[in-house]
């Protein structure tokens, strides 16, 4: 983990309000599947935001994000040949076992962005199945990235591209018709993941979850991050997620 001052190369708009912004470090950076990066956008604000690395290639590092407050607006405006403060590489990532060969990912609206990360590291040697679930047409974004892929189902919403599911019910019509995956990795809203869990606890496969919380430090010093564990404990997203098995958390 180092504090880089990260060189923009571009930062464009690649669906409605999400933007992919690609900056270069000083120094090539190993980066695992899951891991994530704090980022200064500037201005007023004062707390980085962390944002998951869908690739790392060297020096040169991907984030996508969408845009929902001041922060991210800020950070949307910002061009190629400027420079941002980068925190990275922060947290704990995604770990398939070997015995795990077939994965199916479950990632829901901008959850889609740390999946990335795991395809692009588990594609060659894994069976993988992505379960991608978006609002509508206008933010179906990222899906040449899984083309490492065996199969990939995208849905909406309201049905304006692909069937009108979410991602756990496009997961749910594999499993009934007997496609059945050694582990699933899931991100996104909270409903989805909830929903995820009483699925998986069903069919009794294991799972893991990339929790999406508001972070101060990025390192687990100010606290901000704290979920609640099903042990009665609790525990850190930055520091020891953002992965999680699934059953471990509260959702």
């Amino acid at each position: 983990m180092k504090d880089y001052r990260a060189l923009v190369t571009s930062n464009r708009e690649i669906a409605e309000g999400i933007y992919e912004l690609v900056f270069v470090l000083p120094e090539p950076v190993a980066v695992r599947a899951g891991q994530f990066a704090e980022i200064s956008v500037g201005g007023a604000h004062l707390l980085r935001r962390p944002f998951a690395v869908c690739k790392a290639e060297g020096e040169k590092i991907t984030v996508c994000f969408q845009v929902r407050g001041e922060g991210t607006r800020r950070l949307a405006s910002v061009g190629a040949g400027e420079r941002l403060q980068v925190l990275m590489p922060l947290g704990n990532g995604f770990f398939v076992r070997p015995e795990e060969k077939k994965v199916a990912l479950v990632a829901g609206g901008v959850g889609i962005f740390p999946m990335i990360s795991v395809a692009r590291e588990y594609a060659a040697e894994k069976e993988l199945h992505a379960y991608l679930g978006f609002r509508n047409a206008a933010a179906v974004c990222g899906l040449d990235e899984f083309a490492g892929a065996k199969a990939v189902r995208a849905v909406t919403d309201d049905g304006s591209f692909g069937e009108k599911k979410n991602a756990v019910q496009g997961l749910e019509t594999d499993l009934q018709a007997g496609i059945r995956p050694d582990v699933v990795l899931a991100c996104g809203p909270l409903p989805m993941l909830r929903a995820l869990k009483s699925t998986l606890e069903k069919a009794g496969i294991p799972g893991y979850v990339s929790l999406e919380e508001r972070m101060g430090c990025g390192i687990g010093a100010c606290l901000v991050c704290v979920c609640n564990l099903t042990n009665g404990e609790h525990a850190r997203v930055c520091k020891d997620g953002p992965v999680f098995p699934i059953g471990d958390v509260e959702l």
